[in-house]
């Protein structure tokens, strides 16, 4: 198990490279120059300034380096907990992570968990109806849930439950009522992808020979469902919901900005229109340690779920 860790750990490392260096080569791969797109948001023009003044601007930001000693002045600095200045916001990336990271990992946290209750119960009263009708009917939810695009679900539900209802707010990111509509227009899409891997799952143990034996030792439906067949039916979930982390956050960046929540998501996509590549590759570098630290997670519980799956090796 302490081989397989450390195996872990080290591609999960290279994961973080690999996500970081491609992001940093992508951002000076756009076009336009930082300086001048900083300046601009300031309302100062390149233009007016002398040539000295813009040499030490470039200075001051870091800008008159190689494209080379930036990227590894950069990596360095994150290498020692140093993540940089913003560029455009004159602050410590640290600080401006640290007021802006609640609020996307609670409007995360709640998607993630919305998504698992409506994705598993979903599937699961769809494998336990006998009444066809509706078992078709609930089979076919989960790819009308898919198709749905984001951004028209949360206009939706805002005209519907803020506008027209006036139950919950339409924007901000004050208290839990503003969390709901976010939360629930980013659960849907994850909740669609996880019942319907779930349903198929469950469409192919009920034909296996221990689901026969629960049933002649006399168990009920939903006793053999509950134990034995939700049990091996959740592995390629397991899998699933690891990866779904990706497009959570992927996906938050949207709904951030439909419902004016100032979370990372707003704050990314002001970093790049504006090319304050440090804040990037931070918010790059947290994401994808996420990701990693939820897929390491999900490859350690397969052994709980399954027993048959040993990450060691066994010695005969």
């Amino acid at each position: 198990m302490s081989r397989y860790l450390l195996g872990r750990i080290g591609q999960a490392l290279l994961v973080l490279w690999g996500a970081y260096s491609i992001t940093y080569l992508i951002l000076y791969l756009l076009p336009g120059d930082p300086l001048s797109i900083m300046l601009s948001a300031a309302g100062m023009e390149i233009d007016a300034m002398s040539p000295a003044d813009i040499a030490k601007a470039k200075a001051y930001y870091g800008l008159d380096r190689g494209l080379l000693e930036q990227y590894l002045h950069l990596l360095w600095g994150v290498l020692h907990g140093d993540l940089g200045q913003s560029l455009t916001l004159a602050r410590p990336v640290t600080a401006v992570l640290a007021e802006r990271l609640p609020t996307t990992l609670a409007l995360a946290g709640s998607a993630i968990v919305l998504s698992l209750f409506g994705g598993v119960g979903l599937a699961y009263v769809a494998a336990y109806v006998r009444w066809q009708p509706l078992k078709v009917a609930l089979a076919r939810l989960p790819a009308l849930g898919f198709s749905v695009p984001v951004f028209w679900m949360g206009l939706l539900l805002i005209q519907v439950f803020a506008f027209t209802l006036g139950w919950f707010p339409a924007t901000g990111s004050d208290g839990i009522e503003s969390l709901v509509l976010p939360a629930v227009t980013l659960a849907i899409p994850s909740a669609a992808v996880y019942a319907q891997v779930l349903q198929r799952g469950f469409a192919g143990v009920w034909r296996e020979p221990y689901i026969v034996t629960a049933f002649a030792k006399g168990l009920s439906r939903g006793q053999v469902q509950a134990r034995h067949a939700l049990r091996n039916a959740a592995l390629p979930l397991l899998t699933l919901v690891g990866l779904q982390v990706g497009n959570t956050v992927s996906g938050a960046v949207l709904v951030e900005t439909i419902f004016a929540r100032n979370g990372v998501g707003r704050l990314v996509q002001e970093a790049v229109l504006r090319q304050d590549i440090p804040l990037v590759l931070a918010v790059v570098a947290v994401s994808a340690a996420a990701f990693v630290l939820v897929n390491l997670v999900v490859d350690l519980l397969y052994p709980v779920l399954d027993p048959r799956i040993a990450h060691t090796a066994k010695v005969p």
